[in-house]
């Protein structure tokens, strides 16, 4: 009796320290992506293709943003954010698709890791830039200017 407690006891410890992967949120995948047609393309067809976005802009028929967390926690220890993605949608002022960036953090740097056309300074990286500098209290206006120059 007193081996099996034992037993019970180590399964328990060691179970306890084994880490926790949660994902939280949703991230399209790239065969939806692919689906999307550029300058055909309105918000509600995106979203149907897409799927329900995360968040969205403040004015009418502005970009939406798809956001993708994975948390690490062992046992008693508070969870820690080991990867985001962010998708972001963009749309014409007659609400048409008009592309899409994926960014992701490396190493705490804000990377843009697909872009489907090249943005001109519309100040629409601004939200991305407030959302992801939650994370370590990095700053990645410092990264992303030094790319813009």
């Amino acid at each position: 009796m007193r081996n099996k407690l034992l037993g019970i006891a180590i399964l328990i410890a060691v179970s306890a320290c084994s880490p926790q992967l949660r994902n939280h949120g949703y991230m399209p995948l790239d065969e939806d992506l692919a689906k999307l047609q550029r300058g055909v393309d309105n918000r509600q067809a995106v979203i149907e293709t897409l799927g329900t976005p995360s968040t969205q802009g403040t004015i009418k028929n502005g970009n939406i943003y798809y956001v993708r967390a994975k948390t690490k926690q062992v046992g008693i220890m508070a969870p820690k954010e080991i990867d985001r993605q962010v998708l972001a949608v963009r749309f014409s002022s007659n609400g048409k698709l008009t592309d899409y960036e994926k960014f992701g953090l490396e190493q705490g740097r804000v990377v843009s890791l697909t872009r489907k056309i090249t943005v001109t300074g519309d100040g629409e990286l601004g939200f991305i830039r407030r959302l992801l500098s939650s994370i370590g209290g990095f700053d990645p206006t410092q990264f992303l200017n030094r790319n813009q120059q």
